[in-house]
């Protein structure tokens, strides 16, 4: 069953059941065929590996603001003119609300606003987010991003409280599509999405970085949902759905989103990285490092070797880099600036990273 969304009406093309073999192959192979629909969210042929080299750009230095700005100059005039007149919407990660570690810096974004001041795109700008543990705006306030809106004419948006539309994803449990509420905001194909992510490792896909940024922050929750005993009866989040039960269901459906939920504009600040028991409860590493762009994909492969991660391991990057979103080979990756080798940290993993990885193994 294939479930796409245009303008806010779910269209549902309904296939035979999936069972645990068919999943498996699918995932392997790369995911389920989509049909042709509107353009509204269309998608290039899967199946086609791209061919073309992207750009990366590395950074390294003292200033974190500083960073994101150098890390982006390069792309200057293809950001601006894919940019247009599109509103630009910078999506933090902000999975808790109250642990710096865990979530995108202030300085960080102002190095982004900088920049976008810099190729006069500062007209449509919003920081959008729908933090993972309670009210969006507690982390907005506990992080200082109220400050930038007394220097930049930028807007703060809470995507729980916005329009939604209706996406499908797997659950391994029952193999059946389960319906969730997606922003339409990140959705909405008139918006240029920017992932200002953290280098993190995590506790189901190994690391996040610009995908996972954007596909899991989509998913929205109910006013009044938070991870404590203060949670207003009733209220739920949506996020949980997006996950799949587990390590094989999240690492497809992080593909399977990617065709239609991606950022245009992929900034990964390493500055201080998270290694460890990420995403949440992990610690501090001094790494120093920014990597932009315009290629999610590519940036996301660079994430990955600078934290020393070995990219076969990580799923949903593997089954995107299969299936042709983007350059996940390195031999096919201009970096510009600071070498890629010069900055390799090995990242301590999650606890759990033998159980992450049963995603490689075959479903007895």
């Amino acid at each position: 069953m294939i479930f796409f969304v245009s303008s806010g009406i779910q269209i549902i093309r309904h296939m035979k059941p999936f069972n645990r073999r068919d999943f498996i192959k699918t995932s392997v192979l790369g995911g389920i065929a989509a049909s042709s629909i509107s353009n509204v969210y269309a998608i290039s042929n899967p199946q086609q590996a791209v061919q073309t080299t992207s750009s990366v750009a590395l950074t390294t230095g003292d200033n974190r603001a500083d960073l994101a700005f150098r890390a982006l100059q390069p792309f200057a005039k293809e950001i601006k003119h894919a940019i247009g007149n599109k509103q630009v919407v910078l999506k933090p990660n902000n999975v808790l609300t109250n642990v710096p570690l865990t979530s995108t810096h202030v300085d960080t974004l102002e190095g982004v606003l900088e920049f976008l001041k810099s190729i006069k795109k500062l007209d449509h700008v919003i920081i959008a987010e729908s933090a993972a543990n309670g009210p969006t705006f507690d982390g907005f306030d506990n992080y200082g991003y109220f400050r930038l809106m007394n220097k930049y004419p930028v807007k703060l948006v809470d995507l729980d409280q916005q329009p939604f539309d209706m996406l499908h994803v797997f659950d391994e449990k029952d193999f059946r599509p389960h319906a969730m509420r997606m922003s339409r905001v990140i959705l909405d194909p008139n918006n240029y999405i920017v992932s200002v992510a953290r280098m993190k490792t995590h506790d189901r896909v190994l690391a996040t970085l610009s995908l996972k940024n954007i596909v899991l922050g989509a998913p929205i929750k109910d006013a009044g949902f938070s991870w404590t005993p203060q949670r207003k009866e009733g209220a739920k989040s949506d996020k949980a759905i997006a996950h799949g039960s587990g390590f094989r269901g999240i690492n497809f459906n992080l593909y399977s989103l990617s065709k239609y939920l991606h950022p245009h504009l992929a900034l990964i600040d390493g500055f201080e990285g998270m290694e460890g028991n990420g995403p949440n409860s992990g610690t501090p590493v001094d790494h120093r490092v920014c990597v932009v762009s315009t290629d999610w994909l590519a940036a996301d492969r660079v994430g990955i070797e600078l934290m020393g991660i070995d990219f076969k391991n990580v799923g949903y990057l593997n089954f995107c880099n299969q299936t042709g979103m983007g350059t996940g080979d390195l031999d096919k990756i201009k970096i510009i600036g600071e070498p890629i080798a010069n900055h390799i940290r090995k990242y301590k993993l999650n606890d759990n990273v033998e159980k992450q990885l049963i995603w490689m193994k075959p479903v007895s």
